[in-house]
């Protein structure tokens, strides 16, 4: 594809590193000073986003706005249609055409090259993979027992090169550290590759760990110290982990496990934590910390027993949109903490502006919109989300589980929500909505549709029959009905303005099909997708 980048080759005199760190599945809500000191500390020095929200509440179609700029309903890669449209412009390309070196080191199977996301990188590699391989040993790695591990290994070992097969097997099997799921491989690749580095441009760098993801399995010692009091690293390990299996009532979790779950994610948090040191260190040792940006986000959270889910799919709710959000050096160094509504998709405007980049192709599809601190663009007053297509489908449910409950199969549907600093609005293409007043409800438990519904069928009753209690009830209706009811015409008008139909979305790049390896398909069933 020929350059369309308005920037000359040479880099710009502003130019600077980028250091891009996707924490996969992190929730805003559980980042903190005792889960992640070291992220913490790099928000109190530079700039803190408190209300960052994903365009997206699962990786593929987050990470593809994340790198294009658009929404999801835009650039089509989703459940039904995983691969990066080639059409689009992406992060790395326009940074690789104005003269960076372009790295990458992803750990979700979705960010690779076999989805179309390693265009622009000079490099982009498997960070769980000690030698890069199309044939992945995923399946060793998930036996249960020694016998399934053999096993495994007997199926797959000469599926390709025997040699690099059982080096991976070694490596993930006998010098992984316990409860790491490419996180120390990939920071000791990145320590390394600074190191050795000797090239005179500016690079881009983008990192994706995974660990946050089910199956939340942190090394011990950190668990220890995020479980709750009484609860034993054995008895949370023990806990079946399977959030499809979950939804479709397979099994049930009470309480005090979902408890320890959220311990253990906390737990994984802090080892994600551990590995932002690292660079920040590699990064100072190697001379590059001054000229670098940080850039540390969230692609999305996580439901660990909020509003009744397990994972991240099926609905939009903030608990899998509103992401951590960090970013330091140069102009945002020393910015503090900043409220104002920004989205993922602004990245991309951000990093151009900070870094001196252009590259017009890329501006022209975006949606985004720069949070540079010189930006002279207005703040948003809202920021927006899509949920394209259930992953999995339906369809796979009923294929692994037979009949799914009702509540299931209503997830059957595309969803779109539009949120202020106050209000939040979400509809399905199935006639569903929820409109919330987030100041007296900020967790999303009061639907102000169904209140307002119920005063509808009220008002129509012979004041005579009702008690005093409801006319109470009936005067705080009227009362507060004009107000409810001019919001959330206004939002749903803004979601009309900015997303269109939501009857359409979806439906043009859902018509292709991707054919996967074997190894990504079981690599991504273990992570709960297929």
């Amino acid at each position: 594809m020929e350059s369309q980048a308005d920037s000359d080759p040479e880099p710009h005199e502003r130019s600077r590193n980028v250091v891009f760190v996707v924490l996969d599945t992190a929730r805003a809500t559980s980042v903190s000073d005792r889960t992640m000191p070291a992220l913490s500390k790099l928000a109190s020095a530079g700039s803190s986003f408190e209300n960052a929200f994903a365009t997206a509440p699962w990786t593929l179609p987050s990470h593809a706005s994340m790198f294009t700029g658009t929404y999801p309903s835009e650039h089509g890669t989703h459940g039904d249609h995983p691969f990066l449209n080639e059409s689009l412009r992406t992060l790395s390309e326009a940074f690789s055409d104005a003269g960076y070196e372009t790295v990458g080191v992803s750990n979700n199977t979705w960010i690779t090259e076999e989805f179309g996301f390693d265009r622009g990188f000079d490099r982009l590699r498997r960070g769980w993979q000690y030698i890069q391989s199309d044939d992945d040993m995923g399946a060793v790695v998930r036996g249960e027992d020694l016998r399934e591990k053999l096993d495994a290994t007997r199926d797959n070992l000469f599926n390709g090169n025997p040699l690099v097969n059982a080096t991976n097997i070694l490596y993930s099997e006998l010098i992984q550290p316990a409860g790491d799921d490419g996180a120390d491989r990939t920071t000791s690749w990145v320590e390394n590759w600074l190191e050795g580095r000797d090239d005179d441009r500016p690079f881009f760098l983008f990192c994706n760990y995974i660990e946050p993801h089910v199956k939340y399995d942190p090394p011990k010692e950190l668990a220890e110290q995020h479980l709750p009091d009484g609860a034993s690293y054995e008895e949370a390990a023990t806990i079946r982990q399977d959030p499809r299996a979950y939804d479709c009532g397979d099994y049930e979790i009470d309480d005090r496990e979902f408890a320890m779950l959220r311990g253990l994610y906390r737990a994984e948090l802090a080892y994600v934590d551990e590995q932002i040191a690292r660079l920040q260190r590699a990064l100072e040792r190697t001379g590059q910390w001054e000229d670098t940006l940080l850039v540390v986000c969230g692609d999305h959270g996580e439901h660990v027993g909020e509003h009744g889910f397990f994972g991240h799919q099926y609905n939009l709710y903030d608990t899998l949109l509103h992401v951590p959000l960090v970013l330091h050096g140069g102009e945002f160094t020393g910015g503090g903490k900043r409220r104002d509504l920004v989205q993922l998709l602004d990245l991309p405007e951000t990093l151009f502006e900070a870094t001196g980049v252009e590259d017009r192709a890329f501006v022209e599809q975006s949606r985004g919109q720069s949070m540079h601190p010189a930006s002279e663009t207005d703040s948003r007053d809202a920021v927006f989300a899509e949920y394209v297509a259930p992953q999995p489908s339906i369809d796979r449910l009923e294929a692994r589980f037979g009949d799914v409950p009702d509540r299931v199969r209503s997830f059957d549907r595309r969803l779109q929500t539009v949120r202020t600093q106050d209000a939040k609005y979400v509809r399905g293409d199935d006639g569903f909505e929820r409109f919330h007043d987030l100041e007296m409800d900020p967790h999303e438990q009061r639907n102000l549709l169904e209140e307002l519904t119920a005063g509808e069928a009220e008002s129509g009753r012979q004041q005579g029959k009702r008690q005093q209690h409801d006319r109470h009830q009936s005067k705080r209706h009227q009362h507060h009905e004009p107000s409810c009811r001019d919001r959330l015409k206004e939002l749903r008008r803004r979601l009309d303005d900015q997303l269109g139909d939501i009857d359409s979305i979806g439906t043009e790049a859902g018509s292709e099909n991707v054919s996967m390896r074997a190894g990504t398909k079981e690599r991504l069933a273990d992570l709960g997708y297929l």
